[in-house]
């Protein structure tokens, strides 16, 4: 399940903790599987488990935890709006309706195409920009009007296409 360019990648996280703290690397390899495979499958999160010496409850319960680590396939480009109240007050919704609007497919959903997933997020720390988004668990998106969106969607069907 584990390639060896994977471990190689799990031994450098591990090595940041002592070595009876090596499951403090938890979420590190987590995301590892996440950016080689596109989401935390079941038998990754053993895997995970193995190589850090964890119950595998204790694996699947940071899984499930954070809203970064994708529990099933989801598709090319990620999209997480923040729906917070702060961001709520400030166009976050219709922000998140927009895009299901554009995309047509609801909150949840991926595109048939396999680009787009659209979620809604908990707060990404940026209310003071909002509405705001986080492409692919990496890239935040800020002061996202129509327009905006509309150069963002394009700008990702684009590259995305061009596979």
């Amino acid at each position: 399940m584990i390639s060896e360019q994977t471990r190689s990648r799990f031994d450098r996280e591990v090595a940041k903790y002592p070595a009876d703290q090596k499951q403090s690397a938890v979420m590190a390899c987590l995301a590892i599987v996440q950016q080689e495979q596109g989401w935390v499958s079941p038998e990754a999160e053993q895997a995970v488990a193995d190589y850090l010496g964890m119950a595998p409850i204790a694996v699947h319960e940071v899984t499930t935890f954070y809203n970064m680590y994708n529990q099933r396939p989801v598709g090319k480009f990620k999209l997480n709006v923040c729906t917070n109240l702060p961001c709520q007050l400030r166009d976050g919704v219709k922000t998140l309706q927009y895009l299901e609007n554009k995309l047509g497919i609801s909150m949840g959903e991926t595109t048939a195409d396999g680009l787009f997933t659209l979620q809604q997020s908990e707060c990404l720390g940026a209310c003071a920009d909002s509405p705001v988004m986080l492409v692919n668990d990496r890239t935040m998106c800020s002061f996202m009007s129509a327009d905006r969106l509309d150069q963002l969607i394009d700008g990702l069907r684009s590259s995305g296409e061009a596979r």
